[in-house]
């Protein structure tokens, strides 16, 4: 699944609903998670640049994912990083800030783009700018409430919050609007990895999936 268009990416982010964080160094333990998310029913995982050789991680990893898993790359910062990124097989790009040339940059290669936004300004800007998802960050100290307050005026614009997420208001943020929530320690648990115990990420996985169903069903 290593050309999946950028709209189906949206798409297939959008419905699952949920997007596993990653920092781990090792191919061979990130392979065997991305497996463990997928039974889960996560189907979209973000690879951070801040992991060391990261690009090559994510060039070892993407030719073996899961048929409708999709692989992305975080902590971008520049479209030449971006760029790396996507020829390596990342098939989304997330940032921590509002760079609109890796916003022209991904939709060059067909490529969905989720920047790091804070402020309402900053927020519209990203969306005008193009971008197709907007990551919330940091969300921690903001909260399901803050994520009511702008989609109230902002309706159109997709939210993703990233930072504060875990399984007691994973269901909040989706309340409030966010269209997927994106999900670090509190999914890939370090400590179970290290110990090889990839089932307690199934189960996590599972926990999360259903947290945003449930709370899908009840907004309806």
């Amino acid at each position: 699944m290593s050309h999946q268009q950028r709209a189906e990416v949206v798409a297939a982010i959008e419905h699952g609903g949920v997007v596993a964080v990653i920092r781990l160094q090792e191919p061979s333990k990130l392979s065997r998670v991305i497996d463990a998310l997928a039974e889960g029913g996560v189907r979209a995982l973000e690879v951070t640049m801040t992991v060391p050789g990261a690009i090559r991680l994510i060039e070892q990893i993407a030719p073996s994912i899961p048929d409708g898993f999709v692989l992305g790359a975080g902590t971008i910062l520049d479209p030449e990083t971006a760029r790396l990124a996507i020829l390596s097989g990342a098939r989304f790009i997330v940032g921590p800030v509002l760079n609109p040339g890796v916003i022209a940059l991904g939709h060059r290669y067909d490529v969905a783009v989720m920047p790091g936004c804070l402020t309402p300004t900053e927020i519209l800007a990203a969306w005008e700018a193009g971008a197709d998802v907007v990551k919330i960050f940091p969300a921690t100290a903001l909260g399901p409430g803050y994520f009511k307050d702008i989609h109230g005026p902002l309706p159109q614009v997709r939210l993703m919050p990233t930072g504060g997420v875990t399984l007691e208001n994973a269901g909040e943020w989706i309340a409030a609007g966010a269209v997927a929530i994106g999900v670090g320690t509190a999914l890939v648990d370090r400590a179970a990895i290290a110990a090889g115990d990839y089932a307690a990420v199934t189960a996590r996985s599972v926990r999360f999936v259903e947290a945003v169903a449930a709370a899908r069903a009840r907004a309806r």
